[in-house]
C-alpha cells in the first residue's frame, strides 16, 4: 500500500472567506508565541550578548547610554531579534502551512522541500551581518574627526546591529522564493534571464535602503551575495527546466 505523505494529504478545494481568516488568525497566535518564548530566552541571556556585541568595537570606542530607559530598551530589542532568529523554524512551519492547501499536490511536492532551505539560508544571512559588523562599524568610525572622542550612542549602535542581522536573514530568503514561484509556474529562467538589469536594479535599492548607518561595507557585501545568489538561482532553474 502507497503510504499518502503530507503534501500530498488531500486538502478542502475551498474555504469561505471566515475559514480563512480563523486559520490565519490561528497561524498569527502560534507563531507570536513561538516568538515570545524565544525572547524570553534572548532576555535571560540579554546581558552576555550585550557584552559579545560590545566586545565587536575597537578597544578605544566606548558606549554611552544617554536616556533613562535605554539600557531596558536595548534589552527588550535583543531579545525580540533573538526570538525571531530562534522561532525562525515555526514561523516558515506556519507560513507552509497556511499556503499549502491552496497549491495542487504537485506544487506542494515541489515547495516542501525548499522550507529547511529558507531556514538554512536566513542562518546564512545572520551570519554573513556578524561576519562584516566589525568591518562596518570600523569604516564608519574612520570618519571620526582627529581629537574628538570616539564614543557612541548605545541605542544606535544595538539599533545598528538588529536592522542589520533581520535585514540580511530576510533578503537572503529571496533565493527561495524564486525558486517557489518557478514550481508553481510563475517565474521561469527566461523571464528572469530577460529581466536581469531590472533585478541588478532592485537589488541595489534593497541593498542601500535595508541596510542601515550609511556605510558603505554593508550595502555593499549584501547587494554582491544577492547578485550572486540571484545568478545561481537562475542557473538551477534553469537546469531543472524551467
Amino acid at each position: 500500500m502507497r503510504v499518502t505523505t503530507p503534501a500530498e494529504a488531500p486538502q478542502p478545494a475551498s474555504m469561505p472567506l471566515a475559514g480563512h481568516l480563523a486559520e490565519l488568525r490561528n497561524r498569527l497566535i502560534w507563531s507570536i508565541a513561538a516568538v515570545a518564548v524565544g525572547a524570553m530566552i534572548g532576555f535571560y541571556f540579554g546581558s552576555q550578548l550585550i557584552e559579545w556585541l560590545r566586545s565587536l568595537l575597537p578597544p578605544d570606542v566606548a558606549l554611552q547610554q544617554i536616556e533613562l530607559g535605554d539600557g531596558f530598551s536595548i534589552n527588550l530589542q535583543i531579545a525580540l531579534v533573538v526570538g525571531v532568529i530562534l522561532a525562525m523554524p515555526v514561523l516558515l512551519w506556519h507560513v507552509w502551512r497556511f499556503i499549502a492547501p491552496g497549491l495542487t499536490p504537485a506544487e506542494r511536492r515541489a515547495v516542501l522541500p525548499w522550507i529547511p532551505a529558507a531556514l538554512v539560508f536566513f542562518a546564512i544571512g545572520v551570519g554573513i551581518a556578524f561576519v562584516i559588523l566589525p568591518f562596518a562599524a570600523q569604516f564608519l568610525l574612520s570618519f571620526v574627526p582627529p581629537g574628538v572622542e570616539r564614543n557612541i550612542n548605545i541605542r544606535s549602535y544595538f539599533d545598528f546591529i538588529t536592522s542589520l542581522f533581520l535585514a540580511f536573514g530576510i533578503l537572503m530568503e529571496f533565493p527561495i522564493l524564486l525558486v517557489g514561484l518557478s514550481r508553481v509556474n510563475i517565474v521561469t529562467s527566461e523571464r528572469l534571464r530577460r529581466s536581469r538589469r531590472v533585478v541588478i536594479l532592485v537589488i541595489a535599492v534593497f541593498a542601500a535602503v535595508a541596510t542601515p548607518g550609511g556605510d558603505l561595507v554593508s550595502p555593499t557585501v549584501l547587494g554582491v551575495t544577492l547578485y550572486a545568489l540571484f545568478e545561481g538561482t537562475l542557473l538551477f532553474i534553469r537546469r531543472t527546466g524551467r
